[in-house]
């Protein structure tokens, strides 16, 4: 089964040290057993902000390691949506999240999603399969 790997989890294996990074690797591990390992490029964006060059960025993202992939269209769609419903729930950010479209990403194309950021993704995405600290220690 695909995974899409949210940024939270590619800062713990390649730039920050934190409790996590330990877990973080495991998963990645784990997951890339069961089948692809995903990014959109919106993942990309966030991850480049740790990169001084696109050739360092390309070399931890490497299309050997992940599978990237455009984001389907009616993920933006949902996203919208789920951004709609949290902006009437009392959210108070004023443009659509990543995190909105990355939900909507997994939940359109069936995907596993590898995250330790999981309470917008359970309360927009309720369907769909969440590898977290949570549900994989």
């Amino acid at each position: 089964m695909a995974t899409l790997v949210d940024t939270n989890v590619l800062i713990d294996v390649f730039h920050t040290r934190s409790a996590f990074t330990e877990w973080s690797t495991g998963r990645l591990a784990a997951a890339r057993i069961d089948g692809p390992l995903l990014i959109n490029p919106l993942i990309y964006a966030e991850m480049a902000a740790g990169y001084a060059t696109s050739e360092e960025l390309e070399g931890a993202l490497s299309p050997s390691l992940f599978r990237r992939e455009e984001l389907p269209w009616e993920a933006a769609y949902a996203a919208g949506h789920a951004f709609l419903q949290y902006r009437r729930s009392g959210g108070d950010k004023r443009s659509p999240l990543p995190d909105f479209y990355i939900g909507a990403h997994a939940m359109v194309r069936g995907y596993r999603l590898l995250s330790r950021d999981t309470t917008r993704y359970r309360t927009y995405f309720p369907l769909i399969s969440i590898i977290s600290p949570e549900t994989h220690p």
